[in-house]
């Protein structure tokens, strides 16, 4: 990818950093006008709930084969985020535009028709139900006609092998209770699941928030096999050390508006964490740290931190 910034290096608090939306685009055309568009698009998105603004002036773009991170904390703006795309509740402002055609989504079986699927941390399983029955609830196969119509349970076990497989995941026995297995590996199963009944674009919210190191890699591993099977990916998380080994892009939102948009070759990991830290919580920090007296070492390396969010002198 060669998308160029308005910008070298991360830029001054307040500035807002977009990419160019001409670079981003991945080859994604239109099947009408053969015209370069992406698979998703926000431009200048918002959201009010009565005189509350939820989300304002949000612009990000997703593309075949990419991995755009949503990073902020809580209270950012995330949530409202995913309910937008995934169907749960429609903008007030801007345009949202999926393939270059502009939508307003009505509920989650919209998008679901137009390949947008969440996999959200409160996983909808069935604990009790063997793997292959969660992988198909509500989509159960089925075979012969009429009174002889019944589930296809040898054809499910199978497909959910092979799909489970090809994402690499490794369960021998599908048989098995879903909620017999780790965080991770259910996480794992959703986003097969997902893959498997068409989704173009896959939301992941704070699929690691819940979860110890190895497993946090387990299913950034997974994250990584949707995007090269061609998926575009929105990782939702509050954690840069998560998203930044696996993201292409990064947005960073902070009480409902994006101070940040970048193109990794951009963006160090440590730019990240200190923009998503901001350099007026920074400073803060280190004017209560200064007051208390000691603690020098640590006084130096927040005011480094502020430096390089604020682009002033640590003094």
């Amino acid at each position: 990818m060669t998308a160029e910034t308005n910008h070298s290096s991360a830029p001054a608090a307040g500035k807002r950093a977009r990419i160019s939306n001409e670079t981003l685009l991945q080859g994604e055309t239109d099947p009408l006008t053969d015209r370069a568009v992406h698979l998703l698009q926000l431009d200048g998105v918002g959201k009010h709930y009565g005189n509350i603004i939820a989300l304002r002036d949000v612009t990000m773009a997703v593309d075949n084969g990419r991995v755009t991170c949503v990073l902020g904390d809580n209270g950012a703006g995330k949530s409202t985020l995913i309910k937008i795309i995934a169907g749960l509740h429609q903008h007030d402002q801007g345009v949202f535009s999926i393939m270059g055609e502009e939508r307003k989504l009505n509920s989650p079986r919209e998008a679901l028709d137009a390949g947008i699927a969440a996999v959200y941390q409160d996983l909808a399983v069935v604990a009790l139900m063997p793997i292959w029955r969660n992988f198909f609830l509500g989509s159960e196969l089925t075979t012969g006609r009429g009174p002889f119509r019944r589930m296809d349970v040898e054809k499910m076990k199978e497909v959910t092998r092979k799909e489970l497989a090809d994402m690499g995941i490794d369960l021998r026995d599908v048989e098995q209770p879903i909620g017999q297995l780790s965080g991770g590996e259910r996480q794992c199963v959703a986003i097969a699941r997902a893959v498997h009944f068409g989704a173009k674009v896959l939301i992941l919210d704070e699929p690691t928030a819940a979860l110890g190191v190895k497993q946090s890699g387990v299913v950034l591993r997974y994250i990584l096999q949707a995007r090269d099977r061609g998926l575009g990916v929105i990782f939702i998380t509050h954690n840069p050390h998560h998203a930044f080994p696996v993201g292409d892009r990064f947005l960073l939102l902070k009480r409902g508006r994006s101070i940040g948009y970048y193109d990794k070759k951009d963006i160090t990991l440590e730019e990240l964490t200190a923009q998503m830290a901001g350099g007026a919580e920074l400073a803060e920090l280190a004017h209560e740290l200064e007051s208390l007296g000691g603690h020098r070492d640590t006084l130096e390396e927040v005011k480094a931190e502020t430096a390089s969010v604020t682009g002033k002198a640590a003094g």
